[in-house]
């Protein structure tokens, strides 16, 4: 597909001629030009700005579970951040009459490691894709990828019953969908911002409502896919989430691009600029925290790095943060970690036990599991935990 975007949110007359890709209305303001120039800035700071490995571990796993956590109280979930942790942290843990809300949380956690894998392996957006992301959301990681659904469904009022918005027929949502999943891969092509990309689907997914539940889960899980996979997953140190969740009437507000709740009674052709101006400026505000909060930690750091340490790179440590957290580690840990198929995180490790920073602890076992060595679990263990003021 050829075709130019222009700043008024505008195509050529090729692409507006294509009814098969989505075609959004927005307006690239002042403000949000803005937006932009500091969530560059704020991510390029992240980047260059490599934290100790198991500092680095235990932030990205607080903000996973507080991502898991906010999100699923967002659709009415009812633990709190201390049961959902521990139904997190502790596989077998669960919460006395609060077993659907136990599963939510667990597969939202599962479904956002898998995003992130995703992201890593650069996996390309498909219907597919959709449809396995639900499946995880709702019905957890053995369930088959989810079909769309086959009837009407309505948005509430949970006082009053009112009719909040009335999604698209169901006879439409197939060719919705794949006009949302070629206006992406469209944009990939004309090299348009990332951020901007990730609001737009966000915003779109949730107004097709393609599924009688999870449609807000998934949407915003397939917000965090794009940015992770364009480069914007600031090694997972930020939740949008929780950022919604801080103020939900802005958010849904935000999301009410048009007076009207019928989908067909201009929500199709509505101006998306003011879901952009609230999405980047909350994703601006995320960045600049995480921002801060990187720099607080090089700053003020719990231990210098010893030479040994800083010669590792990106893959070997994060596969050394995983140790700030247990003693041992599978190869099938270090592949999801780092998006690698197993024989690619089989022959890492091979080489990283060459180089002397990891042992193998039981040749003989099935599974193959590795501890580090002396040296590096000496540092390891001279890292104290991360202070609980240190919240991204």
């Amino acid at each position: 597909m050829s075709g130019r975007w222009s700043r008024r949110g505008q195509y050529n007359d090729a692409m507006s001629n294509d009814k098969s890709v989505w075609q959004p209305r927005y307006i690239i303001t002042p403000a949000l030009a803005r937006r932009l120039m500091e969530i560059e800035a704020a991510r390029a700071v992240v980047e260059q700005s490599p934290l100790p490995p198991p500092v680095e571990a235990e932030l990205r796993q607080r903000v996973r579970i507080r991502a898991t956590h906010y999100s699923t109280r967002i659709e009415g979930n009812r633990l709190t951040f201390e049961e959902a942790a521990r139904v997190i942290e502790q596989g077998g843990a669960t919460v006395r009459g609060r077993e659907r809300d136990v599963r939510e949380v667990r597969n939202y956690w599962n479904a956002l490691l898998r995003v992130e894998e995703w992201a890593a392996q650069k996996k390309p957006l498909t219907e597919d894709l959709i449809r396995r992301l639900h499946a995880l959301v709702e019905y957890g990681q053995r369930a088959s990828t989810t079909p769309y659904r086959d009837g009407q469904n309505v948005i509430r009022d949970s006082v009053s019953g009112g009719i909040v918005y009335l999604p698209p027929e169901a006879a439409d949502v197939p060719a919705l969908m794949t006009g949302l999943v070629n206006w992406v891969n469209w944009t990939e092509q004309e090299n348009l911002p990332v951020p901007i990309v990730a609001g737009l689907a966000h915003y779109q997914f949730v107004a097709i409502h393609p599924y009688y539940d999870g449609n807000g889960r998934t949407a915003r899980l397939l917000a965090t896919f794009l940015l992770h996979r364009g480069g914007y997953g600031l090694h997972g140190f930020f939740s949008l989430e929780e950022y919604h969740a801080r103020d939900l009437d802005a958010y849904y507000k935000a999301l009410a691009v048009h007076p009207h709740h019928n989908y067909y009674e201009g929500h199709a052709e509505a101006d998306l600029t003011p879901w952009l101006d609230y999405f980047l400026g909350l994703l601006s505000d995320v960045f600049t925290a995480a921002r801060d909060e990187a720099l607080h930690l090089i700053q003020n750091p719990v231990t210098p790095e010893p030479d040994f340490i800083r010669r590792l790179d990106q893959r070997a440590r994060l596969v050394l943060g995983l140790f700030s957290r247990q003693e041992e580690i599978t190869t099938s840990q270090i592949a999801e970690a780092l998006g690698l198929s197993a024989r690619m995180a089989r022959l890492l490790c091979q080489g990283w036990v060459q180089a002397g920073w990891l042992e193998m602890t039981d040749p003989s076992r099935r599974k193959r599991a590795y501890r580090l060595s002396a040296e590096y679990r000496q540092y390891i263990g001279k890292l104290s935990a991360m202070p609980e003021k240190h919240q991204l």
